[in-house]
């Protein structure tokens, strides 16, 4: 383990089906010091988020079998993980598509494809708390 991961190793949920958004932000969260675990889609997501207790989650939208909307409005109804924050992940940028993700409990929204900097920026916003209290 490295410095940066003995310092905040927070646990970060990646929830897509292409391996290379997967594989891209596993290394862009690696690189800053956190713990990634990895999920191909929902249902793979939903066995491993009891398990592995992330502090917050990225969450692909179109995703076969059951998709990000469904993920995250399961995932947000656990009393265990109703706060954990949630962001939806989508190569769409629409309105709607935004309305949609707030209606299921999303607390933001990331338009595919990320940058390293939007990437962190938006786990730092939402872990800061988290962050302190391991410290």
């Amino acid at each position: 383990m490295t410095t940066a991961q003995e310092k905040n190793g927070l646990k970060i949920m990646v929830i897509d089906d292409s391996s290379t958004i997967r594989r891209s932000a596993e290394i862009f969260l690696n690189q800053a010091g956190y713990q990634v675990v990895l999920a191909e889609d929902g249902f793979d997501a939903l066995a491993k988020v009891n398990d592995h207790n992330p502090a917050m989650i990225f969450c692909d939208i179109l995703m076969p079998r059951l998709d990000g909307y469904q993920t995250c409005a399961l995932i947000k109804k656990s009393q265990k993980f109703h706060s954990t924050p949630i962001v939806m992940l989508s190569s769409k940028d629409g309105l709607f598509d935004r309305a949609r993700g707030a209606m299921v409990g999303s607390d933001e929204y990331l338009t595919k494809p990320f940058t390293k900097d939007s990437l962190l920026k938006t786990v730092r916003e939402h872990t800061a708390n988290l962050e302190k209290t391991q410290a």
